[in-house]
């Protein structure tokens, strides 16, 4: 086919590299701007970018898109048979979606309707989920309300993490994005409408989404903090400081506490939860510190059993 793709970080490298490899016409890329990056703030090329210089394909990164006569003009002279669209990070316009043949096909990350949004790896693994998967979908109007072409489903490992399963669903959803193209060029696929009624959001995610709610199980703070990796990550503050937890367990301790307060017992650090649980922080990093385990943290700071965690 003759695609236009649009695309910016490493989650969408794998369905652009598929394309290459399945001999699809790449005539454009789309991908947001270079932004600055590290402690230097140096401009950083997006991945996509990245993956579509090496291949030789032409390329643009216009800030907007939804009023660019210029971008309007190249796309309609290209005439695509589809527009591909993988976690580009811009809304498609109206005149974008009526252009192509086949329309303008998206790779979302979860099994939709449910996890419709920017984060739908994160939120699935933070609300507890046991399976997720990738849907094809074609794009309308909607925050991902269009048709569903097809689907996969993986399991989540209860260890599992946002960090760990993007690679996985990246992968998974370059191989059906080339069975898709296939199944429609060949007429084989019937969309299918979402069922809306059993939609769920999964926005964006912000650093206050990092901060633990002790109110909360042990199990649905551990979940939270397995789909906030890399970030925002899990946090609390001692005595007005940050202390980021990178890594912790639900555990079991005989003592009881209203939530939000650390109890410590040979050497490890356990905050109490919600429901009587518990959950041992494993892994620290104080404002301003290094990260260190637990244990090496309790020995340089004077927290006690029974001291209050967060605000």
């Amino acid at each position: 086919m003759r695609l236009v793709f649009c695309g910016t970080p490493q989650f969408a490298v794998p369905t652009l590299l598929a394309l290459i490899d399945a001999g699809h016409e790449i005539e454009l890329v789309l991908t947001q701007p270079d932004r600055p990056s590290g402690r230097g703030m140096q401009l950083l090329a997006p991945p996509v970018k990245q993956i579509a210089e090496a291949a030789g394909l032409a390329i643009l990164q216009p800030e907007k898109i939804k009023n660019n006569p210029e971008l309007r003009e190249r796309l309609t002279a290209i005439a695509p048979d589809a527009i591909i669209v993988v976690a580009y990070g811009r809304i498609i316009p109206k005149w974008m979606l009526d252009l192509p043949k086949f329309g303008n096909i998206n790779l979302h990350g979860s099994l939709l309707p449910k996890y419709r949004g920017a984060a739908p790896i994160q939120w699935a693994i933070a609300r507890g989920e046991t399976v997720t998967g990738v849907t094809t979908m074609h794009l309308d109007e909607g925050l991902d309300t269009g048709d569903m072409l097809l689907r996969r489903e993986i399991p989540i490992g209860a260890a599992e993490t946002a960090e760990n399963l993007y690679p996985t669903l990246s992968q998974i959803g370059a191989e059906l994005m080339i069975q898709t193209l296939q199944g429609l060029e060949a007429g084989s696929i019937k969309p299918e409408q979402q069922d809306h009624s059993a939609a769920s959001l999964a926005p964006i995610l912000t650093r206050d989404d990092g901060a633990i709610v002790f109110s909360l199980c042990a199990k649905e703070i551990y979940d939270r903090w397995r789909g906030f990796q890399p970030w925002p990550g899990a946090w609390t503050s001692i005595d007005g400081k940050k202390l980021l937890v990178s890594r912790m367990l639900p555990a079991h301790v005989a003592a009881a506490a209203t939530p939000g307060h650390a109890h410590i017992a040979d050497g490890k650090l356990f905050a109490s939860c919600g429901e009587g649980t518990w959950i041992a922080f494993e892994e620290v990093q104080l404002e301003g510190k290094k990260r260190m385990p637990a244990a090496d943290f309790l020995r340089g700071y004077s927290l006690k059993s029974g001291d209050r965690l967060g605000a």
